[in-house]
């Protein structure tokens, strides 16, 4: 990002280019977000844009029945309050992988797997608050 500070009759300014693509450029002066159009013949590059393509995500398999038995409960360490959770009913997890991100005492606690399985389901989300022992995920 480029930063420029003008004077115009007696008034300053902060300008900050942000990005310029083609002849658009994004600015913000003093704070305010602007797009202008710059008159001005544009020089073409000699290197070529990189151009990702958008990433595809890979199907994840599907188990109807249940393999391990009853379902086995996650339960919250302590009373806090979820503030992620990183898991969708049907995900396949292995163990030690991150479930949730829950908040205890101000800090921020990872729940994890501790075991393999199917995740069955997630009586809790994002915002909840929790004590201590109350299940956030159900493994199967």
């Amino acid at each position: 990002m480029k930063n420029f500070k003008f004077t115009i009759n007696g008034n300053d300014y902060v300008v900050d280019l942000v990005s310029m693509e083609d002849n658009i450029a994004s600015l913000e002066v003093n704070g305010t977000p602007y797009e202008v159009e710059i008159h001005k013949k544009i020089r073409t590059s000699k290197t070529p844009r990189s151009i990702t393509p958008p990433e595809k995500t890979p199907s994840k398999p599907k188990i109807d029945k249940r393999e391990h038995g009853d379902a086995h409960p996650i339960t919250a360490p302590l009373p806090g309050n979820i503030l992620s959770v990183k898991v969708n009913p049907g995900d396949i997890i292995e163990k030690g992988q991150l479930l949730m991100v829950m908040e205890a005492m101000k800090m921020e606690n990872q729940v994890l797997a501790d075991r393999k399985g199917v995740v069955e389901s997630i009586p809790v989300k994002q915002g909840d608050a929790v004590l201590q022992g109350d299940v956030l995920v159900n493994i199967i």
